[in-house]
């Protein structure tokens, strides 16, 4: 078995701040170098930017200009980083972490335990 490979978790949250629900996971990513995972982010921020209020576009764009290396340098420390914008009554929230990923051991041609096959796909009407 392979070691475990070193790479980061990105998560973005939303959370609609006139409610008492907590944050809602919008979208998750892995990605095993710290350049893509702050690129994951900085291409939600631009895409976003233009809808967003002249705060929380401002937030963008400071994080796009001045923020980004701050993260960059911090997750190639292997520190946690978050970036938060706020859009009227909405927070959004993306996370990177550090983490192990595992690996997966391929069953390559090995056959499937014969009750594999005793289930059969449902198909919805």
């Amino acid at each position: 078995m392979s070691a475990p490979i070193r790479g980061y978790w990105c998560e973005c949250w939303t959370e609609d701040l006139t409610s008492a629900e907590g944050p809602t996971l919008l979208a998750s990513f892995d990605t095993h170098s710290a350049p893509q995972a702050d690129r994951w982010i900085a291409v939600a921020l631009r895409t976003i930017s233009p809808a967003l209020d002249s705060d929380a576009s401002d937030e963008a764009w400071a994080w796009l200009y001045e923020g980004r290396v701050e993260t960059r340098q911090a997750l190639l420390r292997s520190e946690p980083c978050t970036v938060m914008v706020t859009h009227a009554s909405t927070r959004i929230t993306w996370t990177v972490r550090p983490t192990l990923f595992l690996p997966v051991v391929h069953r390559g041609g090995a056959e499937l335990p014969g009750c594999a096959y005793d289930f059969k796909r449902y198909a919805a009407d």
